[in-house]
């Protein structure tokens, strides 16, 4: 099959050729400026039927001629009175983004998969999709009877390697393949397995872009579905929630979000009996708002004082109130409608996206730290007062000044009071030793911030005493590539991340 395919290719560019006029000499000096490197007997000789080219040379000979075609063609076209547009889309990659929308229109979310992988048959590919569990250690086929059936481990497969990294990877064998992030803007969803007719394939740069643009809207329709159904959710959520955490999680905006200049990721642990940690942010243009709560107790109850402060926090931002504001706000929702003495500790922050001035409260939360160049450099120690629901006192608002890729670190106790079986705390050094690691491994907030539930995690061997919840952002005085990590030695950002 791949010779027939080959056959075809020489015999159509020869027949392109003769409508081209150029002479060998020509065809050969245009071909060579192309990135051409085979000689012109060489070229001469496949022209003729006498040799073969490799494909790539394959593919710059018809560029070559086809450039030629393009010039020779007469593009003047008489006017009409109005615009000419075309009633169905053209080219297979609009094709296939046209297909998923339309088809996804009415679709329960279980056929997404099948949608996603008829949408790649038009690119003449076959995908896979994988969706991360909600640990954040497995990405199961979304597609699958059961879900624990072909799951890749995240730390260990090459699918698991994209999904950290947020690269295109290709694999050569046993099968050619692409795996590719799939994304939600920058909320790290899973990945696609995209299987390819020829390894090469998988180092064909405008496929590669078409696989990501599919990828792009998957994830987009991924999220909007699973609005309305349960099935996708099921696949990332193999073991049940308690009341309490189905309540927190309801609330919780996507996990890492991101603009221009600033993302934001957060993670709560654990996931499926969690009660009292919850966390929230807006970015808009100007400003990002962030919080961070830790509500007393371990029960339900601690559920709805947690779910309380979400509500009453997003009442006040909503009505334009300043930092002052949402926390008597919140204040006052605790005193409504809890007994007294109900308390939850948290931080308020809002970042201004232009010049990096940080204003925040904390009210008797652990103090948030500012990691410089790699490194813990400060805690915010300012702004304090009682916790949310023990009265204000006298309010400080604290203020910092960012630098260009500085990170602001939130986190809730249950990180660093984390004990193992000889009660030793996780503590504040490792807890600043980890970020320093991640930092210097070049990982980006969403990835650090799964490393480090893990290792949180770990220390306490899998049992945790109580919840614990990390929010990290990044901040740069400029729109940049701020989710992936920074390319490698000897290679460009867009070699590297595709």
């Amino acid at each position: 099959m791949k010779q027939d395919d080959a056959d075809r290719q020489q015999r159509s560019i020869a027949i392109a050729l003769q409508r081209a006029r150029l002479s060998p000499e020509e065809l050969w000096l245009r071909y060579f400026t192309l990135g051409g490197d085979a000689g012109m007997a060489e070229v001469d000789a496949y022209l003729n039927g006498r040799g073969s080219l490799p494909p790539l040379q394959r593919d710059v000979l018809a560029h070559t001629v086809n450039e030629r075609l393009d010039v020779l063609s007469w593009s003047y076209r008489a006017s009409y009175s109005r615009p000419v547009r075309e009633g169905r889309p053209r080219g297979p990659m609009l094709r296939a983004l046209v297909s998923l929308l339309e088809s996804a229109e009415l679709a329960p979310p279980d056929r997404l998969p099948a949608l996603v992988d008829a949408a790649g048959q038009v690119l003449d590919v076959e995908i896979t999709m994988y969706l991360i569990d909600y640990d954040q250690r497995f990405l199961r086929p979304a597609d699958a009877a059961d879900p624990c059936d072909g799951a890749l481990d995240v730390d260990t497969t090459l699918g698991g390697r994209a999904f950290r990294e947020v690269r295109v990877l290709p694999q050569d064998i046993p099968l050619p393949k692409l795996w590719i992030p799939l994304l939600d803007g920058v909320e790290r969803l899973g990945v696609l397995e995209v299987r390819v007719g020829d390894v090469d394939d998988c180092y064909d740069p405008a496929l590669r872009a078409q696989c990501r643009w599919l990828a792009s809207l998957a994830g987009h329709l991924a999220t909007a579905m699973t609005a309305y159904g349960d099935a996708l959710d099921r696949v990332r959520k193999p073991t049940d929630r308690t009341i309490g955490s189905e309540l927190i999680w309801s609330l919780l905006p996507p996990l890492t979000a991101g603009v221009d200049n600033f993302v934001v990721s957060a993670i709560v642990e654990p996931r499926r009996s969690n009660s009292g940690d919850a966390f929230d942010y807006d970015l808009s243009e100007t400003t990002a708002r962030l919080l961070v709560v830790d509500a007393v107790g371990h029960d339900l109850r601690s559920g709805l004082i947690a779910a309380t402060v979400l509500s009453a926090y997003r009442s006040a931002r909503h009505a334009g109130h300043g930092l002052y504001e949402q926390a008597q706000v919140i204040d006052r929702a605790i005193r409504d409608h809890f007994r007294a003495g109900t308390f939850a500790t948290g931080v308020l922050a809002e970042v201004d996206l232009a010049t990096g001035r940080v204003r925040y409260i904390n009210a008797g939360h652990p103090a948030p730290l500012i990691m410089r160049s790699g490194k813990v450099v400060k805690p915010l120690a300012a702004g304090r007062r009682p916790p949310f629901g023990l009265g204000h006192g006298e309010l400080v608002v604290g203020e910092e000044w960012l630098q260009p890729d500085d990170w602001i670190v939130l986190y809730t106790d249950g990180i660093t009071e984390a004990r193992n079986s000889s009660g030793e705390f996780f503590g504040e050094g490792r807890l600043v030793d980890l970020l320093r690691r991640e930092a210097a491994a070049g990982h980006p907030p969403p990835e650090t911030a799964r490393r480090l539930i893990h290792a949180v995690l770990a220390h306490q061997e899998n049992m945790l005493q109580d919840d614990a919840t990390v929010l990290l952002a990044r901040w740069d005085n400029h729109r940049s590539r701020i989710l992936r990590p920074p390319s490698r030695p000897g290679r460009s950002a867009d070699e590297d991340h595709d």
